[in-house]
């Protein structure tokens, strides 16, 4: 792959869509077939995503980043609801143009994923749902506390909270949550801006309320579904995954030993396989 051709070197990108909003992008691959668009987690920019999960899935796909709606270098303020999150996404995916694309979603980028699937089925083909759950699933009203604490304890150690967040406390955990953070700081140039203050506490609120919410009826969703996690999920727990593939009717579910909610970077290798395969061609 030729250096203009790997993630940290695509540039930033933008598109207004009829609700007014300027959206930052940015994509890799060629530009045929049916684009995966990539929904992050809570707090995340277009620099969160690992760039080798990136460059692996574009060299056969068609890859899209996106900041939502108050993120980063989108225009706007943060959405109250998942399911305006999910609006929005709609929004930045007609705005491009496309009338059916695949998702590659993480957290809570996974509940704005399932939202969209009740909102508008038919532009969704495939979907990945990582480290996530159902709408009302076990321990997501927690996210804020979790985040929080970790947070607290990510400043007093003078470690990226993502250390504690996103990966064991292990030996393997420990080196591979180095390794992930060093690949994120790889782009030096047009780096997206950190979401707000504001915009972080009004995510937290809906993840909250979305986990406190009735939960939906999955079993309508025949869409192909990957779902994968760590065996060992602190923000959003393990058993949640379980929970979705139990009520998904096509579903399959991939695990990964000594591993948390940030399975897929610690195991980027491994997922980008999965995810090939699991799209076809």
């Amino acid at each position: 792959m030729h250096e203009s051709e790997t993630y940290i070197h695509a540039p930033n990108k933008s598109i207004r869509s009829a609700n007014g909003i300027t959206y930052a992008y940015r994509e890799l691959g060629g530009k045929t077939g049916i684009p995966i668009v990539f929904f992050t987690h809570l707090s995340a920019n277009l620099d969160n995503w690992d760039p080798r999960i990136i460059d692996g899935i574009a060299k056969q796909h068609w890859v899209i980043t996106f900041d939502n709606k108050g993120v980063g270098l989108s225009s706007g303020q943060v959405p109250g609801t998942i399911k305006e999150m999910a609006e929005d996404a709609i929004a930045f995916i007609k705005a491009l143009g496309f009338s059916q694309i695949d998702i590659l979603s993480l957290s809570m980028g996974g509940m704005i994923a399932q939202e969209l699937l009740e909102l508008e089925p038919t532009l969704i083909r495939k979907v990945i749902l990582t480290g996530t759950g159902p709408r009302g699933g076990k321990g997501i009203e927690d996210v804020a506390k979790i985040s929080n604490q970790d947070l607290v304890r990510a400043i007093f150690t003078l470690k990226d909270v993502k250390t504690y967040l996103f990966f064991t406390n292990t030996a393997t955990g420990k080196r591979k949550a180095k390794e992930f953070l060093a690949r994120i700081k790889e782009r030096k140039h047009d780096r997206d801006k950190m979401i707000s203050l504001k915009g972080y506490h009004a995510q937290l609120r809906a993840i909250h309320d979305w986990g406190k919410s009735k939960p939906a009826d999955l079993s309508k969703i025949t869409h192909p579904t990957l779902v994968v996690n760590g065996e060992a999920d602190r923000m959003v727990p393990t058993e949640n995954s379980y929970d979705l593939v139990q009520r998904l009717p096509n579903s399959k579910l991939v695990i990964y030993e000594d591993a948390g909610h940030g399975a897929i970077f610690q195991y980027h290798e491994e997922f980008t396989k999965e995810v090939i395969e699991f799209l076809g061609k």
